[in-house]
């Protein structure tokens, strides 16, 4: 397992940072491939989010007046990004939102150019928006590992249509399509099921349950681990104990698709990351695959919502330079 484990980063914004002069450097001060960074530090997987439509300049205001940098997530960003990554011999993992911009447990917002759709024309583009990305992909010789069919879908997708509480039946049959999209696609790939917050079975249970009971379709139980911003311990048992439930629940491996911790203190995340892997590890029969670091690339100053959980500093106007934090990757398999 030790040789198997997925330890990722999550990289969505590098594209769109070097168009804005962004650069890297190294401990000795050279400039540095950011992929080549984290990879020097121990990752072995990227992870790349896709959206539907996406603004061309790649920001987004919430409903709060909150504006956040989305990234070049197109699909022709995305296959560069990904040429980017096989080309430095990592794995790769492709995450879908179905959505225009940023999908979590608030906003799940049907795309604009599908809101006239019917319930079975939603599927319909849910399968097909999958299916361009993946053949897109298959056209270059890219086959990733892991596809996430939507991302942090505790109250559903395409909301209300494939809600949770409204139409829980809808929202199964949307990640079925997508489920089967990717596997006429790229049948070895591992489709994975991604939900927020494992230490709040409130949120978490009634999906899974719905899920599952209804035929769900899927091969890894993912979850986002952020003791930051759920004010929760960070420690390995407390997550463990709350992944053991669910792993004697529900029969799927489990992945930490999304951990972050503060960029201002680089040694209480490097801990965050050997406690998370820790974790898996402790779980029966291999199921714990792997834990992938949520932009570990920025720095908070470069991002209009100071976004705090990054993994690397400014170091002046436009070079930025790794923390010790994912350097807990290497650390873990040595």
């Amino acid at each position: 397992m030790r040789d198997t484990m997925v330890l990722g980063a999550d990289l969505g914004w590098v594209s769109q940072l070097e168009s804005r002069g962004i650069r890297w450097i190294d401990d000795d001060g050279n400039q540095i491939d950011p992929l080549q960074a984290v990879k020097n530090m121990g990752a072995n997987t990227v992870r790349l989010r896709v959206f539907v439509n996406p603004p061309k300049e790649a920001f987004w205001q919430k409903k709060d007046g909150t504006v956040c940098m989305l990234g070049f997530a197109d699909a022709d960003s995305v296959l560069e990004m990904a040429k980017r990554a096989k080309a430095m011999d990592m794995q790769l993992m492709i995450d879908f939102h179905y959505s225009d911009h940023f999908a979590d447990p608030i906003y799940q917002d049907i795309p604009e150019e599908w809101k006239d759709e019917d319930i079975e024309g939603l599927k319909g583009r849910v399968y097909a928006h999958t299916k361009e990305m993946l053949t897109l992909l298959a056209g270059n010789d890219i086959y990733p590992e892991w596809v996430q069919v939507g991302n942090e879908i505790n109250p559903g997708i395409l909301l209300p249509y494939g809600g949770l509480k409204e139409n829980p039946k809808n929202l199964v049959e949307f990640l079925n399509a997508g489920y089967d999209a990717v596997k006429e696609c790229c049948p070895n790939c591992k489709v994975i099921t991604h939900l927020a917050g494992p230490y709040r079975e409130d949120w978490c249970e009634p999906f899974l349950d719905n899920f599952f009971q209804s035929g769900g379709k899927t091969d890894v139980m993912g979850f986002s681990h952020y003791p930051y911003w759920f004010k929760v311990e960070q420690s390995t048992e407390y997550l463990l104990g709350h992944l053991q439930r669910y792993e004697k629940k529900y029969p799927k491996p489990i992945m930490i698709c999304e951990v972050g911790g503060p960029e201002e203190d680089a040694e209480l995340t490097y801990q965050l990351i050997i406690n998370t892997v820790e974790a898996l590890r402790k779980l029966p029969d291999g199921i714990g695959l792997g834990v992938v670091y949520w932009e570990p690339e920025v720095g908070a100053a470069l991002l209009p919502d100071k976004y705090p959980l990054g993994a690397a500093r400014l170091v002046d106007e436009h070079t930025l330079q790794f923390t010790n934090a994912l350097s807990a990757y290497k650390d873990c398999i040595q």
